[in-house]
C-alpha cells in the first residue's frame, strides 16, 4: 500500500488556500498547481496498464478500495522517458467529478504566491508543451509555471 501524506486539515476554508501552491518538478522545470485541488501525495505504485489510452494515461491504482486513473505528467508535457525513481510520486488531485493521480519528478514544496506576483504567460507563440500553463508565478528570481488544470485534463 501506498504512503500517504494528508496536505490539508478539514477545518481549513477556500479562503485560507486561495494564494497556495503545490509545486512540483517535471525535467528541473517548477511548476504548481493550485492546493485547492490538491487531495494528497502518495508515493509510487503499482499502475494497472489500461489498453487503448492515450500514451499519458499509464493506467489505474487502487487507493483505499478507490479506482484513481493515473496521468503521466512528464509524458502529457511531450518531456523524454525518464526512470523513476525514490523521488518520482503521485499527486492525487479533484477536480470537479474527476479524481486523478499525476505521477511527477519530485513534489517540492506548498507555496504562497500572492495575486500580485503572478503574470500571464508571454504572449508570444506558445509551443505544445506549455499549452498547459495558464499563469507564471514570480517568487523571488524564481519562476513557478502555474497549470491550468482544465486544459491539462480536457484539452487533447
Amino acid at each position: 500500500m501506498a504512503e500517504v501524506k494528508d496536505l490539508f486539515e478539514e477545518n481549513e476554508t477556500d479562503d485560507t488556500m486561495k494564494d497556495q501552491y503545490l509545486t512540483f518538478t517535471i525535467d528541473e522545470e517548477e511548476y504548481g498547481i493550485k492546493i485547492a485541488y490538491v487531495k494528497e501525495i502518495i508515493n509510487m505504485c503499482a499502475i494497472t496498464k489500461v489498453p487503448e489510452m492515450p500514451n499519458y494515461v499509464e493506467g489505474i491504482i487502487n487507493l483505499r478500495g478507490e479506482l484513481i486513473g493515473v496521468l503521466d505528467v512528464r509524458k502529457r508535457f511531450g518531456k523524454p522517458f525518464k526512470e523513476h525513481d525514490t523521488d518520482t510520486c503521485i499527486i492525487v488531485v479533484v477536480y470537479n467529478e474527476y479524481i486523478l493521480g499525476f505521477v511527477v519528478d519530485a513534489v517540492q514544496e506548498t507555496t504562497i504566491i500572492p495575486e500580485a506576483q503572478i503574470a500571464p504567460p508571454p504572449s508570444a507563440k506558445l509551443n505544445f508543451s506549455n499549452q498547459f500553463i495558464r499563469n507564471i508565478g514570480k517568487v523571488g528570481d524564481d519562476v513557478t509555471l502555474l497549470l491550468d488544470i482544465e486544459k491539462f485534463l480536457l484539452q487533447e
